[in-house]
């Protein structure tokens, strides 16, 4: 490990295969948070800016700057192969829009998956218009500058989440879920079943026959009393 902490690249990305990162692209958000024990879901306010229906999954190439500077924003964009996500750690400022057109442009053109970001962008209607998934704390028209520090793929916190190099970032209009690289294969599985019990459940609503009893059972069991 570098010991200049605070100003480092680490180019090397350990990626699950991805086969195995595509097949989170059929579940939601929601389902995935449930999977992971309700953990891992990114702060309410990173939202994405985009049109209603984006999706976005990929593997996370990380990246730590300073509020209202976007050096290594740009170097890890450089790093970024397709099917990457930049998962961006501003500490939550919203003060300055640190990526905009130019830089999604870029993106597309490599085939980077998206933008998750715990600060600022701008742009937003050029993003919208070019359908690339950003998931933003604040739209904000001031840019940024260009001195570091910084510090691209080691362990970040985005919106309150701690994300490595390599983990799984899945989005939709609900928000944003990390998945840890190394529980990828867990957690399909129990999205799996999650999605499996949630349809019949919807089978029995539609044929008006769902359970309810569970409610009554619930409540006697915590010490409600019924008056």
């Amino acid at each position: 490990m570098s010991e200049n902490v605070g100003f480092r690249v680490v180019t090397s990305v350990n990626r699950l295969p991805k086969k195995l990162v595509e097949s989170f692209t059929s579940f939601g958000v929601a389902n995935l948070g449930d999977a992971l024990g309700r953990f891992g879901v990114l702060d309410y306010h990173i939202k994405p800016i985009n049109k209603p229906g984006v999706k976005l999954v990929g593997s996370a190439i990380t990246v730590r700057v300073r509020p209202g500077d976007n050096l290594m924003i740009h170097k890890a964009l450089d790093l970024a192969e397709a099917g990457d996500v930049l998962v961006v750690d501003v500490q939550g400022s919203p003060l300055n829009g640190l990526w905009g057109a130019l830089m999604t442009e870029t993106a597309m053109h490599k085939g980077v998956a998206g933008l998750v970001i715990d600060g600022g962008v701008r742009d937003a209607a050029a993003i919208r218009e070019l359908d690339f998934p950003v998931f933003a704390r604040a739209v904000i028209a001031a840019g940024g500058d260009k001195d570091g520090l910084g510090e691209v793929n080691i362990t970040v916190s985005c919106g309150g989440v701690p994300v490595c190099p390599g983990d799984i970032v899945v989005g939709d209009e609900d928000g944003v879920v990390i998945i840890p690289r190394a529980e990828a294969e867990i957690v399909l599985e129990r999205v799996k079943v999650i999605i499996s019990n949630e349809e019949k459940k919807h089978r029995a609503i539609a044929a008006g026959q769902l359970d309810k009893t569970w409610i009554d059972k619930t409540l006697r069991e915590r010490g409600c009393t019924f008056e």
